[in-house]
């Protein structure tokens, strides 16, 4: 088969959050399958200029956006054996940054238009077109509408996947006509609720829906999680599927991670100790037999940040002791600087991001707690679990599909259901009470690292995904 791949951003040119480690690590993951997989995202400013002087000139033509003709310059990389071609126009894509602007609509626009009309100058025809999120959400669209049936073109498929739901690409019905060129009589295919919605267009035309984990597929027919989307997705619930993300193993292997104190692994966890060890004497917290939880994330409600906030305290009272990072709402960073500052020797807090420290966490803290209140599919639980660090996390999402329950003493983790502080105070108890006996805990640690949350495993459900869509001709 041959899949291409197109998105906003992707590991290691471009990227904001997990979906940029998705496209970075998945077309790796098929392509060792002996399939063909290739990537394709905008030409960013930040890419960096060795990056850039490797790379070669394929084509100078005109986008057509809305009634303008707008330049495209199509660039191609090799990059540890994937394609990656980059599409160029420096007015939308040479800035500081990926995303923010008042003209994002505009840009995206442009660059699923320009998407495909690429394939006609790279001598690569897809059998899939494999879309991200709300920003290549016009590319089924504009397929549907414009491409399907040109020479060329027959018989592509597209599948449109959703990260993140909250994101949909909302617009007044004047970009229509102004920006996405798109037909009034087609226009009922990405109109919803009185606005233009991008993902809804996606979601009415492309051949396959699929999300970052089976949880999330069916969540989001709720109207808690779709935000506003539910009622389409119920309609089109037949091509929907759910299949879980991966981490990428090479990046996080305990046995080999050059940022830790010491390797070990499920065979053999005696390492885990002096990571332990070693994370007390970086940030000065009180010795002592104690758990040491981790929190990597991002300061955000849906974070479940407001539970942390309610217990905290309590927590730190009974003598657990925290390692923090991350960055977010200001409120939030605010109020575990503050812990930090109350409690000197048992709550450390970096605000930022940095990614050596958060594999020093990994690798030192005991459990990893992520009460998410919506998680797609969630990483860190499953990175923690490499190192690990049993999580406690909330039955939602990824994180449900991820993380088994430890009552019966054959689980990975500890989970709670309810959205509700004093629940997740519930499974930190009994996660302490486990980690008292050392055995139950040596076993469960061993049980967490060999869980299997490979890109291998995913790319195979993805494989067949496509495989059964072309299957349908």
């Amino acid at each position: 088969m041959k899949i291409l791949f197109a998105a906003s951003e992707a590991v290691p040119f471009a990227a904001s959050g997990g979906l940029a480690d998705v496209v970075g690590s998945l077309p790796k993951a098929i392509k060792t399958k002996k399939h063909d997989c290739r990537v394709v995202i905008p030409l960013y400013k930040s890419i960096k200029p060795e990056i850039r002087e490797k790379m070669v000139f394929l084509a100078n033509i005109t986008v057509d956006v809305s009634w303008r003709k707008q330049y495209c310059g199509i660039f191609m990389a090799i990059y540890e054996g994937i394609t990656y071609y980059f599409i160029d126009n420096e007015y939308y894509f040479s800035r500081d940054g990926l995303y923010g602007f008042y003209d994002d609509c505009e840009r995206f626009v442009f660059f699923d238009r320009a998407v495909l009309e690429m394939l006609k100058y790279i001598k690569f025809t897809p059998d899939i077109i494999n879309c991200n999120d709300w920003q290549t959400a016009l590319i089924p669209v504009y397929y549907n509408v414009y491409y399907k049936y040109q020479q060329g073109y027959d018989g592509i498929k597209t599948v449109y996947t959703i990260h993140n739901i909250e994101y949909q690409g909302k617009y007044g019905k004047e970009v229509l006509s102004e920006l996405m060129g798109i037909p009034m009589y087609n226009a009922g295919l990405i109109e919803y609720d009185g606005y233009v919605n991008m993902m809804k267009g996606a979601i009415e035309t492309s051949d396959m829906i699929t999300t970052v984990s089976p949880s999330y597929a069916w969540e989001i027919m709720d109207p808690w999680y779709a935000h506003g989307l539910d009622r389409i997705l119920v309609t089109k619930q037949y091509k929907l599927r759910g299949i879980m993300n991966g981490i990428d193993t090479k990046l996080y292997d305990p046995e080999k991670d050059k940022f830790i104190a010491a390797n070990y692994s499920a065979k053999k966890t005696d390492g885990k100790a002096e990571c332990r060890k070693a994370l007390i004497q970086e940030f000065g917290l009180a010795d002592g037999d104690e758990p040491i939880i981790g929190i990597v994330t991002r300061f955000v409600r849906h974070k479940g940040i407001d539970l942390i906030r309610c217990v905290f305290e309590e927590m730190v009272h009974y003598g657990i002791k925290f390692v923090i990072l991350g960055s977010g709402e200001k409120i939030y960073e605010d109020f575990f600087l503050e812990m930090s500052v109350r409690y000197p020797d048992r709550v450390s807090v970096t605000v930022g991001f940095e990614p050596e420290l958060s594999h020093r966490i990994y690798a030192g803290v005991d459990m990893f707690l992520m009460p998410s209140q919506s998680e797609p599919c969630g990483l860190a639980q499953m990175i923690a679990m490499r190192y690990g660090a049993v999580p406690i996390v909330r039955e939602t999402g990824g994180l449900r599909d991820s993380v088994r329950d430890n009552g019966g003493e054959y689980g990975n983790g500890y989970t709670f259901k309810t959205y509700n502080a004093n629940d997740m105070l519930d499974a930190v108890k009994r996660a302490w009470n486990d980690y008292n006996d050392k055995v139950i805990w040596e076993e469960l640690i061993k049980r967490a690292m060999q869980c299997d949350h490979s890109w291998a495993k995913s790319a195979d459900t993805y494989i067949q995904t496509y495989k059964e869509l072309l299957a349908c001709e």
